[in-house]
């Protein structure tokens, strides 16, 4: 017998995919302009995120992060989510990063407009993220990223992030 993909998986995928590409919001922005500080340098950035929740507490992930920051993230939902705008919610997040060199980076807390696809799956349509610093070579950088993917609050997130980080020299 053949594996079969649940019917409403296959749904669930079919609506990501179309808000992704039907939606012109959703493609990734175009990196916001380098700093005004001629002594510092940018360089993009992305990858993927995959985090499991209540590897911490229930509302905090936990995972790994690839590409050029790869290492450990984990994400806490700060509060209650929020209904949005045309059928959306809201959720507000303090991101967490530690490279694989060991250097942290800190983050302004962030806000993630999703599309519900279950009781528990949601769809990332708009996750702007602000780094802003760091220790190591990220001490004094500051960065922009944008990022799609899912959110499942029964077990985790996956999600792709893109942008740029600016050096301080």
């Amino acid at each position: 017998m053949k594996n079969r993909v649940p019917k409403a998986r296959v749904a669930a995928l079919g609506v990501l995919v179309f808000i992704i590409t039907a939606t012109p919001n959703l493609t990734p922005q175009t990196a916001a302009a380098e700093p005004a500080d001629p002594n510092s340098h940018c360089v993009p950035v992305g990858g993927t995120v995959m985090t499991n929740f209540g590897a911490i507490d229930p509302r905090t992930t936990l995972g790994l992060a690839t590409g050029d920051l790869r290492g450990a993230v984990s994400g806490t939902i700060l509060g209650t989510p929020e209904p949005g705008e045309g059928n959306t919610v809201v959720f507000h997040i303090q991101h967490h990063w530690v490279t694989e060199s060991g250097d942290t980076l800190y983050f302004d807390p962030a806000t993630a407009t999703t599309v519900p696809l279950s009781q528990t799956v949601f769809a990332i349509v708009s996750l702007p993220v602000h780094l802003k610093g760091g220790t190591g070579k990220y001490a004094g950088a500051i960065g922009d990223f944008t990022n799609i993917g899912e959110v499942n609050l029964a077990s985790g997130t996956v999600f792709r992030y893109s942008g740029h980080v600016c050096f301080a020299e």
